[in-house]
């Protein structure tokens, strides 16, 4: 039989920046000359947004944010480092990376083998110099489980799943930082370079609809004006049916797993009716509340309309994992939701053992 522990966490790219970076994207938005100034005043905003914007742009707040989210991502790496676990598989989502035009998978393993990874693509991009003070070019080496992952794919074929496999990153693609992040946060100390644990990645179309209408990432209003959307990503409950396979299919095997979701919560860049300014607060807290209640029923029968609405996509990550939580009745030993207005979204932590 197997053993089996399931970990919540957040992959927040600007975490892998600098205090001073931490808060751009809500600096880019603010610029959007498409949305009403009287959204754009502070003297308009929750206490909470206004205390963390302060009189410098949030740098302060952004030491406070970057303190709460490594506690918590310490206390998800001892609880790994005292599973041993033999396999590690991630729920993360492929923002616009590997998966493109030519083809968008609801769920797709990702049987690769080792693989050396640039660490700061993201961060490069937006001109963010990386916290740990690495070349531009730093890389880490993800290890990877082929046989394990062919081997994961098969199963859930099996259990009448039509799952998508892939054995090869696209050429010029950014490896998904969702993947990329969960080892580089995890290891956070060591910029993500001495983990040693083999991934098993399964990429989940948390964007469905804005997964090439946006590119996956931030929009002006004046481009989704008239965006064409894109067929909806898989619903919460297709979510929690996947986890609830995959914990099948090693849970007569002799083998330690570790299930992982990784992502934040509302994304301020998704909340159109936020005006992209800050994350649906009270849409993460219903969740959140049904997640303490292990109220498995609340989250699966959210609906793909809400979640969208709320800026949420990237919470079915966290629903497969949940669904292995039900699957093998693990219990929860310990969850915190970190909660922001000024630093895009709300993070989520969580351990079931």
């Amino acid at each position: 039989m197997g053993e089996f522990l399931a970990l919540g966490m957040t992959h927040y790219p600007m975490l892998a920046g600098t205090d001073e970076h931490m808060a751009g994207l809500l600096r880019w938005t603010l610029n959007d000359p498409d949305i009403p100034s009287e959204h754009k005043d502070p003297e308009n905003w929750p206490e909470l947004m206004r205390q963390e914007w302060g009189d410098d742009g949030g740098d302060a707040a952004a030491v406070q944010h970057r303190a709460a989210l490594v506690d918590n991502l310490s206390r998800v790496r001892q609880a790994l480092d005292d599973f041993e676990p033999d396999l590690v598989v991630v729920w993360g989502d492929d923002q616009y990376e590997n998966f493109r035009e030519e083809v968008v998978p609801p769920f797709c393993v990702l049987a690769y083998g080792d693989l050396e990874v640039p660490a700061f693509e993201v961060m490069n991009e937006r001109g963010s110099p990386n916290q740990w003070g690495k070349p531009e070019d730093f890389k880490i080496t993800m290890r990877g489980a082929p046989g394990e992952s062919k081997a994961l794919a098969d199963a859930l074929i099996a259990d009448g799943f039509d799952m998508a496999y892939s054995y090869k990153k696209r050429d010029g693609a950014h490896f998904p930082h969702a993947i990329l992040n969960t080892q580089l946060f995890l290891d956070y100390e060591n910029a993500g370079a001495t983990m040693d644990y083999r991934f098993i990645p399964m990429t989940v179309n948390c964007y469905g609809q804005h997964a090439i209408a946006r590119k996956g990432g931030l929009a002006r209003f004046a481009e989704i004006e008239d965006e064409v959307l894109d067929p909806a990503g898989p619903t919460p409950a297709r979510c929690f049916q996947v986890g609830q396979a995959v914990a099948r299919a090693f849970k007569d095997r002799d083998l330690r797993v570790a299930f992982v979701a990784s992502s934040s919560w509302s994304h301020a860049f998704l909340a159109d009716k936020l005006w992209h300014i800050r994350p649906d607060t009270d849409a993460d807290r219903k969740m959140y509340d049904a997640l303490l209640k292990d109220d498995f029923e609340t989250m699966r029968n959210y609906t793909s309309d809400e979640v969208v609405e709320a800026g949420q996509h990237e919470i079915l990550n966290w629903f497969c994992m949940l669904g292995a939580v039900q699957e093998l009745g693990l219990s929860r030993e310990w969850s915190d939701l970190v909660v922001t207005d000024v630093f895009n979204s709300n993070k989520a932590f969580a351990v079931y053992q």
